[in-house]
């Protein structure tokens, strides 16, 4: 016999306690209802069987996907989507979303941004593509080149292939959803500090209280701070504070309320990278020219520098407040109809200035060649961005599960509004002041700017996407092994972009027609319909396996980003057709050990077309004729192995090339850039009997092939690299677990991003280590 209250939601400890008191206080029980002893046959009464129910959690492994538009468990999902859990976030000690999807292989921020602009957020590559504006909190679109920071994250879904039917527009080859914490009907109380190489220290505080047991309210508190430093850079912080409260009402009924808020607050100093100078693959700048008739070649075999240097200036600055309220209602009208609506009001301010460098002929100056000690590098491109991004949206998902005849049908139905508006301000180049040009070898980040004191020049850019959407998929069960999906998505956009550019100085000889400096506006829209769809079949082997195939589409309208264009080379260009693309997948996926270890593997092709190309005779005229192509293998073994071992590994191999149109690498490889062929990432941890947890990981990215955009002497490509990393946690008592990190065990050297044109780099994270207390109560 079985009871389950939904009065009082019960810890896994208290359950185990309440079976332990239950099965000892049954012999009481029995005495009780016969006090004198006056029943004859008490001693040949057989008592019924009691049964008590419990489950353990797997600390790895998800059941299902958090999105109400995954009806099925993952194994009956035909779709590669890797599941992280805040379990194994803790374990590895990861605090950024970026750390997290190191636990998915070849997904990551490979790539360090363009000339002076370096990528301060979580500019994700994933299968050949950015996929940086595909990034959901909680279902809905997150926008802002920000760094996310986990302390308020119960899980994260890791979408792979085109995901246009699930979320509209975005990258071709997957998306990202960051599941929040919500209140539950448990009173407890966790909080982990941690200190460690570089300067770190952090504190995060994670409060749930149950306000009424009989309504259902409970409210959590999730809270964080941090100032730190990096192990990897010289001068490089990370200080932010966040704080995340949510209520919910009617826990356990069938009307749920959640309404919760999130602000997060950064001041950081940005990281510009190092120069590739001496890296393998370098060599020197120089070219002849009317101007230059002298080539370096010393400079190819110049030692490389120290990782660690700052090439910017201390008073650098990533400012970034982002505040996001959400309103969540669920209802259930029966067990087999539930519905969901969601309303968020999002808004992200930026403000950031770099000292970044180009290391050109003319910027890497060698006054005395056989002196390295006087070589400089100059710190010309002050790099600003002040950026405003809003989000409204509402949102309404339906499911139902119901029969027709011989079929099972779990339907989802749902239609989506949402505002989105991404406005950029310029400043006045002189107003960002001067520094002198940086020793190389030996920069000084102190020092002094010279006539800083920025001023809005009066250019911007603003652009806007509404967007109505409206959606359906069904899941078909024909008896027990056969399972057939398919899905239609309808969006209908209207882009708005408007930007004031500033009239320069013409070409000596010219004629100037407009002052330098007169204001020029620009007006651009575009609205449009367009159609996703996907669909799949499925058969089960046995109840813990499938076998599948999926085809599915993706489309991403000029003005994805929020910018439109009149230029005939650009892809933004209001008179182009959306950018296409279609994936084909067959995969597997098996639930073994009484569904607690998960295997799946998949084959995938993705085909991008409509890629705006160059007509090779007349440069003027271009074509929509380019296609890109992405061929793949994907391979991942993620829960309980036995009792208290538990692991997750993943392992992809890539092929990559454009079909049609340039080759995008600067090596002149026919491959896509920023994009491993082969990635293979694990973490294993194991409890021993005395109560230690040990663990460790081993994550391998291969070679990489950067942009091309007419830089000279750069390196082309990154090497591969291995990196080691462990932990250990100990329960010093019941409120009290220790537990130690260490990072990149071999101190590696490697690259972990490199920019388009090949002049900066980021290192990687060196041999480091941290040490955290976990308090719970």
């Amino acid at each position: 016999m079985a009871i389950k209250s939904r009065k009082h939601v019960q810890s896994r400890f208290n359950q185990h306690v309440g079976a332990a008191l239950a099965m000892m206080l049954l012999p009481v029980a029995a005495q009780a209802a016969d006090p004198a002893g006056q029943s004859a046959q008490a001693s040949q009464q057989m008592l019924n069987e009691v049964t008590v129910v419990g489950t353990k959690e797997n600390d790895f492994k998800a059941d299902k996907a958090s999105s109400p538009k995954y009806t099925e468990a993952l194994v009956n999902t035909p779709q590669t989507i890797v599941v992280i859990k805040k379990e194994l976030i803790e374990q590895q000690g990861a605090l950024t979303l970026t750390d997290a999807l190191r636990n998915t292989p070849g997904v990551g921020t490979f790539f360090l941004g363009e000339n002076g602009n370096t990528n301060t957020g979580d500019a994700v590559y994933m299968r050949g593509f950015d996929s940086s504006g595909s990034i959901y909190v909680d279902g809905v679109r997150d926008v802002g080149s920000i760094s996310r920071d986990v302390f308020n994250i119960e899980q994260i879904d890791v979408l792979k292939g085109p995901a246009g039917t699930d979320g509209g527009r975005g990258s071709p080859t997957g998306s990202i959803n960051l599941v929040s914490k919500t209140a539950s009907l448990e009173n407890a109380f966790n909080s982990i500090l941690t200190a460690g190489s570089g300067k770190q220290k952090r504190a995060t505080a994670d409060w749930n209280r149950v306000i009424d047991a009989d309504s259902g309210t409970a409210f959590r508190l999730n809270m964080m701070t941090q100032d730190s430093g990096n192990p990897a850079r010289d001068e490089v912080t990370d200080k932010r504070w966040a704080i995340a409260p949510t209520v919910t009402f009617g826990l356990g009924k069938p009307t749920r309320v959640t309404a919760s808020y999130l602000h997060v607050d950064q001041d950081n100093v940005p990281d510009g990278g190092v120069p590739t100078i001496g890296l393998p693959g370098y060599t020197t700048p120089d070219t002849i020219t009317a101007t230059n008739k002298t080539i370096r070649t010393f400079l190819n075999t110049a030692a490389k520098v120290d990782p660690k240097n700052f090439y910017g200036s201390t008073s650098d600055y990533n400012k970034v407040k982002a505040d996001m309220g959400t309103l969540r209602i669920d209802h259930d009208f029966s067990p087999t109809v539930q519905l969901q609506n969601t309303t968020r009001y999002g808004k992200t301010d930026q403000d950031y200035l770099l000292t970044a460098f180009m290391g050109n002929t003319a910027n890497l100056q060698t006054p005395v060649p056989a002196n390295p000690a006087t070589w400089t590098m100059a710190r010309s491109l002050r790099t600003v961005k002040d950026q405003e991004n809003t989000i409204l949206t509402n949102q309404t998902v339906l499911s139902a599960q119901f029969a027709t005849a011989a079929l099972k049908h779990s339907l989802v139905a749902g239609a989506e509004f949402t505002s989105e508006k991404q406005t950029n301000y310029s400043y006045v180049g002189s107003s960002l002041g001067t520094l002198a040009a940086a020793n190389l070898y030996n920069p000084n980040p102190r020092d002094p700017v010279t006539g800083y004191n920025p001023v809005r020049s009066g250019a911007y850019t603003q652009g806007e996407v509404n967007t109505q959407s409206a959606y359906v998929f069904d899941t078909i069960k024909f008896g027990e092994q056969w399972l057939f999906n398919g899905g239609v998505r309808f969006d209908h956009f209207n882009t708005t972009y408007d930007a004031t550019t500033l009239q320069t100085a013409v070409a000596s000889g010219q004629v100037q027609v407009l002052p330098v400096g007169t204001p020029i506006p620009t007006h651009l829209t575009l609205s449009d319909t367009y159609v996703n769809g996907k669909i799949s079949a499925m058969y089960k082997p046995t109840p813990d396996s499938s076998v599948y195939a999926l085809w599915a589409t993706s489309k991403a309208p000029p003005g994805v980003n929020f910018a439109l264009s009149t230029g005939a080379n650009s892809a933004q260009n209001p008179k182009y057709d959306p950018q296409e693309t279609t994936t084909k997948e067959i995969g597997t996926k098996w639930d073994f050990l009484k569904q607690k270890l998960s295997l799946s593997a998949a084959l995938y092709q993705t085909t991008v077309t409509n890629e705006v190309e160059q007509d090779p005779v007349i440069p003027t005229i271009y074509y929509q004729t380019g296609e890109k192509r992405v061929q793949g293998a994907e391979v991942g073994l993620v829960g309980e192995v036995m009792h208290n071992w538990l692991v997750s590994v993943g392992y992809t191999r890539m092929n990559t090339s454009v079909k049609s149109g340039r080759v995008v690498t600067a090596s002149g490889v026919n491959n896509l850039s920023y994009t491993p062929k082969q990635a293979f990432t694990s973490w294993t941890s194991y409890t021993l009997p005395f109560g230690l947890k040990i663990g460790g990981g081993a994550r391998y990215v291969g070679e990489m092939l950067r942009g091309t955009d007419g830089a000279v002497g750069t390196p082309a490509r990154v090497d591969s690299y291995w990196v080691f990393d462990a932990m250990a946690t100990y329960p010093v008592n019941k409120n009290l677990d220790l537990q130690l990190n260490a990072y990149n065990l071999a101190d590696k050297t490697y690259v972990a991003a490199i920019n388009k044109s090949g002049f900066r780099y980021t290192p990687g994270q060196p041999r480091s280590f941290s040490l955290s207390a976990n308090i719970k109560f």
